[in-house]
């Protein structure tokens, strides 16, 4: 997502985002996926010319997934193609010029693998010009319940369901497990949860039966009590937390300013109309008494 985010974001945006997975492609076949085939390059091949990752992605973005797991024969190649330029498809003497931004993202330490000689160091260093680390869901588990909002919402509209709101107390007990497979297995153990259930509120009862236990920290006293406290209490949507932010800083800004909007509008970074219409969708009165 955070490469298709980029790209998307990018000049190349109108061009081509293709998107190879390196651990799912067979080893013998990765050469013809990259660099394209040749008519009849071999025995079997098809008569008119296969095209490969590098010439669909011309212009746009290649997005090499698992970067780790190239073998070694195909990461020279690779290094050759990024510092020239063009591409030789199999079979073919002819050399075909291509312009691609390559990212690369990776699950495994490529610095490790370097220096153990299990990943080219020339290529790590070409492919290693702006690195952006992207902390695992363990790491961010403040951001639950945005996440549980955006893939119950997902999943419901794909399964045809009825909109499902998430309790306190279940997010509570998501915070206990360390998520190794990340956003991918929280979604999957969300889908679980709503084929076996019927109730438009996800509780801690129905979670706890589908939620893999392993790895699940030890809750004190005091969590268990304040978690099932919170059990029968739905989690605020985004959108009302949001609008409770903003009613609190207008509000503090009118404060500091005396009621003067016109200085509280500033001190928001906003302008004077956008206060008067959140004021009016907040349900205060506009008037300009201080003004």
């Amino acid at each position: 997502m955070l490469a298709q985010a980029i790209h998307a974001m990018s000049p190349r945006a109108d061009k081509s985002f293709i998107g190879v997975n390196l651990a799912a492609v067979p080893e013998n076949l990765l050469e013809a996926e990259f660099f394209g085939v040749a008519p009849g390059a071999y025995t079997g091949a098809e008569r008119r010319e296969r095209d490969g990752k590098f010439k669909l992605a011309d212009g746009g973005t290649l997005f090499l997934d698992e970067v780790a797991d190239m073998p070694l024969s195909l990461q020279g190649k690779l290094l050759r193609v990024l510092e020239e330029r063009e591409v030789e498809p199999i079979g073919s003497n002819h050399l075909i010029p291509v312009d691609v931004r390559v990212i690369a993202a990776s699950s495994r330490n490529l610095s490790q693998m370097v220096a153990n000689g299990s990943f080219r160091a020339d290529l790590f260093y070409r492919l290693n010009v702006l690195s952006l680390d992207i902390p695992p869901l363990r790491d961010r588990l403040d951001d639950l319940p945005a996440i549980c909002e955006l893939l119950l919402e997902q999943h419901c509209r794909k399964l045809n369901l009825s909109p499902v709101e998430i309790t306190r107390g279940a997010i509570a007990l998501m915070r206990q497990y360390h998520w190794p497979g990340n956003v991918r297995e929280l979604s999957n153990v969300l889908e679980r949860v709503l084929l076996h259930g019927d109730s438009e509120i996800l509780e801690v009862s129905v979670l706890e039966r589908i939620m893999p236990l392993l790895n699940r920290q030890p809750m004190m006293a005091g969590n268990m009590a304040e978690m099932e406290s919170m059990t029968d209490k739905p989690l605020d949507l985004l959108s009302n937390t949001l609008a409770k932010a903003e009613r609190e800083a207008i509000c503090a800004a009118l404060s500091a300013c005396k009621g003067n909007k016109k200085l509280a509008a500033e001190k928001l970074g906003i302008s004077r109309a956008s206060l008067y219409a959140k004021l009016a969708s907040l349900g205060e009165p506009a008037g300009e008494a201080f003004d």
